[in-house]
Formats: structure tokens, sequence, C-alpha cells
């Protein structure tokens, strides 16, 4: 189990611990009619037991779902309510898909728990893991007009580099440009 100390918060790989916290984070989501970036398989399990099961799949070239890369899920709490309030997922290499559109790294940060900072400070935190796996640059996209995410992103040293039109994923009934960014990690 991977747990990274981030000041006021820490990232931690999902577990039953969080289960009934990780209900609330995909219900909150569906009330708000939100987009469920960075959350792995979520959206498709109401029941987050198989949701955590599900995840752990990702880490395993055994047992990885077909059409998907190796990833590592972690959720982002708040130490002092030891509240869930983002998740973000660290997709270790491309497939054809992340390449063009998705990149590295997905994050969300819950619906309720917006507007403080947290997007900048979630994906700060998970650049050294990123390193430590062996990525040098990071791809992040984003909704072109998702103002804080794009904020979150060079906030973080995202340097911008295309937006390109995604034709396959919808979201509220209709296509999306996205805006392409690159993390450059140095030493």
């Amino acid at each position: 189990m991977i747990k990274i100390d981030a000041g006021d918060f820490f990232l931690v790989e999902p577990s039953e611990v969080y289960a009934e916290q990780i209900r609330e984070y995909r219900q909150d989501f569906l009330d708000t009619d939100s987009s469920m970036d960075g959350c792995g398989p979520l959206r498709r399990y109401e029941d987050p037991i198989t949701y955590i099961s599900e995840s752990k799949k990702y880490l395993n070239p055994e047992t990885l779902p077909d059409g998907t890369v190796i990833a590592t899920q972690f959720l982002y709490v708040r130490k002092a309510d030891m509240r869930l309030v983002g998740m973000i997922q660290i997709r270790h290499y491309f497939n054809d898909y992340l390449s063009k559109y998705g990149g590295h790294i997905g994050y969300s940060v819950k619906p309720s728990e917006r507007r403080k900072g947290y997007a900048t400070s979630m994906l700060n935190a998970v650049l050294p893991y990123c390193k430590e796996i062996g990525l040098e640059k990071i791809l992040i996209s984003c909704i072109d007009g998702n103002i804080g995410s794009e904020k979150a992103i060079l906030n973080n040293g995202g340097v911008y580099e295309s937006t390109v039109y995604e034709p396959r994923r919808k979201f509220r009934m209709k296509r999306h440009k996205l805006k392409r960014f690159w993390i450059y990690l140095s030493d």
C-alpha cells in the first residue's frame, strides 16, 4: 500500500477503510452531473468494494482490463478530518488513446470541495511518485474551458502544447476539445 504525505493531506491507494467515503464521492459527482476524471472505473461501480477491487487490477499486467494501461489510483485525503476530497490516477505509460487525449494523469476534486486549491496541491504531491516510476515528463489534458483544472496544471509547471478534439468522449451529451499540457520533471 502506497501512502504519500502531502502536508495537510495524504495520497493513499483505495482501500475498504474509505469505502463509504468513496460511495459519497461518487454520489456527489452523480448529483452534480460532473465528470469523474482520474477515478478509474468509479462511474461503473455503485458498490465501492467492487470499485476498490477493480482499481487494483490496473496495477498488475496479468489482471489489467483490456484496452487499459498500468495505472496507480490514489485518494486525496484531508488529515484534519480524514475526508476524501479528491482522486488522482497516474498512468505509467500510454496506449493510443492516452497519447492523444488522456495523458499520464487524470484527477478530480469532489464537487462540494472545489475552489480550495486542492487540485493544485494534489497534482503537486503526486509528481515525485511520477518521477519515481520513471516518468521524465507528464502529459495532462483538461477540457477546454475548465479554468480550475487548467490553473492547477499551470501552477505545477504545465506547458501548453495544443488543443485537440476528442471524438469519443461525451460529457453532458456533447463532445469536447481538450487542452494538452506537459509538465517536465527535473532533478
